[in-house]
């Protein structure tokens, strides 16, 4: 048997109707399942879980992606207008409540990376100006002793497969967290900034990649925007010319608020 003839195999695949056809008789012998339990949609999600979360499809503000009760024309939100952000424009996915907030939960700390893809999905949409203007995606890092507990970070996670499908160019490493921070909740919107203040950098190594360079930042949760302030003013500080954020749920205002 000649080389060619391994390589004619090796490039051999079933007609379309074949794959189909098996395909279906698989579904009908092991019916898919949803990534929350149930009868899987095209959408990865059951019918309930997918009528619950609420994807922020309507008019946001084009600074932090928080809804508007209605289209009024406006294009920023009062907060955003008075207190304009270091990073330029927002998208988020779907509100961060408890029924979205499970999903999240799973890929952040219980190795369900399978999310990272459905996840990337809802961002290709729902992000898909910022996507249109970036050069190049960047995930939220994770600082070194964390990543070595938790194995993976899921900013990189659903950075990666959203750079696959929209042929962005992924940084993985252009950002880097300097200090292990602490955990974020609990604290107040000042605390917040405070803890994560020079917590991030671009190493010099990296500047080259991120000059000259619109940047979009990938995150799962927005909550009052510290963490990916201070990403942006990193970023910017090494020669980007602009950063947005996409993330995957955003919570409200008001949930954002110290009690």
């Amino acid at each position: 048997m000649s080389a060619q003839d391994g390589a004619s195999r090796a490039s051999w695949k079933p007609p379309a109707g074949v794959t189909a056809f098996a395909r279906g008789m698989l579904d009908l012998i092991l019916p898919p399942r949803a990534f929350d339990g149930g009868a899987a949609l095209t959408s990865g999600l059951s019918a309930q879980a997918w009528s619950r979360i609420t994807f922020l499809d309507g008019p946001v503000c084009d600074g932090c992606g928080a809804a508007f009760a209605f289209d009024a024309g406006e294009v920023r939100c009062v907060l955003c207008q008075t207190r304009p952000r270091a990073f330029a424009r927002a998208r988020a996915a779907c509100l961060y409540d408890e029924h979205s907030r499970d999903l999240i939960l799973k890929l952040k700390h219980a190795d369900r990376t399978d999310l990272s893809g459905l996840f990337a999905r809802w961002l290709s949409r729902s992000a898909a100006d910022l996507l249109d203007e970036a050069q190049a995606v960047v995930p939220v890092p994770m600082h070194p002793s964390r990543l070595l507990k938790r194995r993976y970070n899921q900013a990189a996670e659903i950075a990666r497969p959203l750079c696959a499908m929209t042929g962005r160019t992924y940084l993985p490493d252009a950002l880097v967290r300097r200090r292990d921070t602490d955990s974020q909740g609990g604290k107040s919107a000042d605390g917040r900034r405070r803890n994560v203040a020079a917590a991030f950098a671009v190493p010099e190594r990296r500047r080259h990649r991120v000059i000259g360079r619109r940047v979009l930042l990938v995150d799962d949760v927005l909550t009052t925007g510290a963490t990916a302030e201070g990403c942006a003013r990193a970023l910017l500080a090494a020669g980007a010319t602009q950063v947005s954020l996409a993330v995957v749920a955003r919570v409200t205002e008001m949930q954002a608020r110290p009690i």
